[in-house]
Parts: structure tokens; C-alpha cells; sequence
């Protein structure tokens, strides 16, 4: 019985570590995100693509949020087993990029993240998410010529 409430405690860390991480990630604040990320963190894109150590993903945050500077996260259900966390949300924003006054730019999917998780910190942010409408708003926003 105290080996369950141990692991119960431990998942509970985990659940408080990852929503700390989604605090942050709605802050917009790369240093302070990072500082929940281990050095070898990898991020992993709902295409697939990878992302892998703390600095670069950092900066990775910093282009985002300039791309889309109030993009947000929130979750409905999380699940944790051992060091993982699996949530099921949404995510949305504006896409700040060139565009017409008149062209709607804002979007919100479903989207689910597994975490895991490494000595309290995310050691993997996998996202799945539909990129649909965001290439929907990308195809109609007027392209600048060089």
C-alpha cells in the first residue's frame, strides 16, 4: 500500500510539473519555459519533426510566439503513467503574419501533448494537433515578393 501512494505522489509531481509547463508556455516566456525543459530536451512537432536541446528549443519558442504571439494551450484531461503525461486540450492563436486587415487570423484545434518526464523535468513535449488551419490561414495571407 505506501509503494501506490508513493507512485501516486509521483504522478501527482508529474501532473504539477506539466501544468507548470503549460502555464508557461501561455505566459510566452522562453527562459522561464526552458527552465522546465532537461538539456537534452526534444520537442516533436505534430508533423514529426524534431527539435532536440534546451537552447534551441528555447529559441524555437522565441520565433514562435513571433509568429504567433498569443498562442495558448489549455488542457481537459491529463493521464499519467510513470514519468509520462498524456493531455487532451486545445491550442489556438493569431498568426502575425503579413496579411490582409480583412483576413481573419485567428485559430483553435484540438490537440493532445504527451510529456515525459526526467528528474521533474520535461525531458519530451510531443504534440498532436491538426495544422489545418493555420496553412489555411497561411494560403490566403497575400505573399511579400523579395
Amino acid at each position: 500500500m505506501r509503494k501506490d501512494h508513493s507512485l501516486s505522489r509521483s504522478r501527482l509531481k508529474s501532473v504539477d510539473v506539466v501544468l507548470e509547463f503549460m502555464k508557461r508556455i501561455n505566459q510566452r516566456d522562453p527562459d522561464r519555459l526552458a527552465e522546465l525543459m532537461s538539456e537534452d530536451h526534444t520537442f516533436v512537432d505534430s508533423l514529426g519533426g524534431a527539435v532536440c536541446g534546451k537552447e534551441r528549443m528555447r529559441q524555437g519558442w522565441k520565433q514562435y510566439y513571433e509568429f504567433c504571439p498569443d498562442y495558448w494551450v489549455v488542457h481537459e484531461t491529463i493521464m499519467a503513467q510513470d514519468n509520462q503525461v498524456a493531455i487532451f486540450g486545445a491550442a489556438g492563436g493569431t498568426i502575425a503574419a503579413q496579411h490582409d486587415p480583412g483576413l481573419d487570423t485567428q485559430w483553435r484545434t484540438p490537440a493532445a501533448w504527451l510529456a515525459v518526464l526526467e528528474n521533474d523535468l520535461i525531458k519530451e513535449w510531443r504534440v498532436y494537433a491538426d495544422n489545418k488551419p493555420v496553412y489555411d490561414i497561411l494560403a490566403k495571407a497575400p505573399r511579400s515578393v523579395d
